[in-house]
C-alpha cells in the first residue's frame, strides 16, 4: 500500500491493482520527484497521464495543486483512481477520463502546469505522448517523465527542454521544463 507524503491529504492509504499489471512509482522516486517540483505545485493544473492509481497527481492535490486530470485506459485501474480520490477527499479537485493517452494528448481538454508520465515501461508510449505535449501545456510547464533506466528519450521536445534526468534503482526520472517567454 502507498501513502500521501504531505499536504491535506498526508498519510492517506492508497489502493493499487493487484498484481504486476501497474507498476506504482515507489515512495523513494515520488519523494524525489515532489523535492524537485516542491515549489511548482501550488495553485497548479496537473495531468497525471497513465495515471494508474493516481497517486502523483493526488499527491499534487494534496500539496495544494488547483486540479488534476486523471487520464487511465484500463477499466480497472480507472476504478483504482476513483477509489483513491475519495480515500484522500481530493475528488471535488478532480477529473477522471477512461481514455487512451496518446489520444487524450491529440484531443486535450484544457491546458497544464505539471504533468507526470508513467506508462508501462515496455509500451515505448513515453516517445510517442511526448510530441503530442507541448500544446497541453501552459509556458513554465513541467513534465515528469518516469520510464525504465535503458529508455532513450531526446534532451529537447518542441519548446520541452530536459532539465534533470536521474536514475533510481529500475526507474529513470526526466524532468522537462517548458520555457517562459521573456
Amino acid at each position: 500500500m502507498m501513502r500521501v507524503i504531505t499536504g491535506s491529504a498526508r498519510g492517506a492509504r492508497l489502493r493499487t491493482l493487484e498484481g504486476e499489471h501497474t507498476r506504482p512509482t515507489t515512495e523513494r522516486v515520488k519523494e524525489a520527484i515532489f523535492s524537485m517540483i516542491q515549489f511548482d505545485v501550488e495553485g497548479r493544473a496537473v495531468l497525471d497521464l497513465f495515471a494508474g492509481s493516481g497517486q502523483m497527481g493526488i499527491e499534487a492535490l494534496s500539496r495544494g495543486a488547483h486540479h488534476a486530470v486523471f487520464v487511465e485506459n484500463d477499466s480497472s485501474a480507472a476504478a483504482i483512481v476513483k477509489q483513491n480520490l475519495q480515500i484522500a477527499r481530493v475528488g471535488d479537485k478532480s477529473t477522471l477520463l477512461q481514455r487512451d493517452a496518446l489520444d487524450f494528448c491529440r484531443r486535450p481538454s484544457g491546458k497544464f502546469d505539471i504533468v507526470f508520465i508513467d506508462p508501462p515501461y515496455a509500451s515505448g508510449m513515453a516517445a510517442a505522448v511526448l510530441p503530442a505535449l507541448p500544446e497541453l501545456l501552459n509556458r513554465g510547464a513541467i513534465v515528469i517523465c518516469e520510464t525504465a533506466p535503458e529508455t532513450e528519450l531526446p534532451e529537447t521536445i518542441g519548446e520541452l527542454t530536459l532539465a534533470r534526468d536521474k536514475r533510481y534503482g529500475r526507474s529513470r526520472v526526466r524532468v522537462y521544463r517548458r520555457e517562459v517567454e521573456e
